[in-house]
C-alpha cells in the first residue's frame, strides 16, 4: 500500500546579494518535503521493514520528483541534491532511514537528473517545528566543495509523533561567490608540500 501522504511542503529561497556583492547568476534552493504516516507506528518493534519499503517508496519518490521537477523548471535546472527524513517522536530513527535509504526512492531522483555522484542525506528524529537539514552536493562532481551547500527550514506542524517528513533538496548552481578549493586540489597541494619538506 502506497504511503499516506498528508502534506506536502514547498520551500524555495533564491539569493540575490551575498556578503554585499551581487550575484552574476542567482541561486535557487528549493526543498520538496512529504509529511507521511510512519507505517511502522504503534506496531512495536518490528523486524523487517522491507515490506513497507516495497510498496511505499518507489511510488513516494516518483511523486516528489515530480513535484521537484515542477517547482525547478525541469531536470536542466538542478546542478545540486540531496535527501533528508525527520521521523516523529514515537518512530524509530531507523525508520526515516528505510524510506530514503533504498533505491526504489532514491533513484527517482538519480535518474531524473542523470547524476552521478551520491545522494547526500541526513536522518535524525525531531518533533513538529523541528529544523531540517538538507546537506546538498554536485549532482555529477561530488568533489566540487562549490555546491557543498545545506538547505534549511522546517514545518510549523510536522512531524507529528506518528508521522515522518521526507524531503528532497535541490540547487541551482554552487554556494554564492564560491571561492575554496575542491577536494581533489587540496590533495595535489598536500602532495606538493609533503614531497618539499
Amino acid at each position: 500500500m502506497p504511503f499516506n501522504i498528508r502534506k506536502i511542503v514547498v520551500f524555495k529561497e533564491t539569493t540575490l546579494v551575498e556578503g554585499d556583492k551581487a550575484l552574476a547568476r542567482p541561486v535557487t534552493l528549493v526543498g520538496v518535503a512529504a509529511v507521511i504516516r510512519n507505517p511502522w507506528f504503534g506496531r512495536g518493534f518490528v523486524e523487517d521493514l522491507s515490506p513497507e519499503q516495497r510498496d511505499g517508496c518507489g511510488e513516494l519518490g516518483k511523486v516528489m520528483v515530480a513535484r521537484m521537477l515542477e517547482e525547478c523548471g525541469g531536470p536542466e535546472a538542478i546542478e545540486a541534491y540531496g535527501k533528508s527524513a525527520v521521523v516523529g517522536g514515537a518512530g524509530e530513527i531507523e525508520h526515516a532511514s528505510a524510506v530514503i535509504h533504498n533505491l526504489r526512492f532514491g533513484n527517482h531522483y538519480r535518474n531524473a537528473v542523470s547524476a552521478e555522484s551520491f545522494l547526500s542525506f541526513t536522518n535524525k528524529r525531531g518533533g513538529m517545528g523541528t529544523s531540517i537539514q538538507v546537506p546538498i552536493k554536485h549532482i555529477h562532481n561530488g568533489a566540487a566543495r562549490s555546491h557543498f551547500i545545506t538547505l534549511e527550514f522546517s514545518i510549523p506542524d510536522a512531524p507529528n509523533p506518528d508521522e515522518i517528513v521526507i524531503v528532497l533538496g535541490a540547487s541551482s548552481g554552487g554556494r554564492p561567490h564560491a571561492r575554496i578549493g575542491d577536494r581533489n586540489q587540496d590533495m595535489e597541494e598536500i602532495a606538493r608540500e609533503e614531497a618539499a619538506a
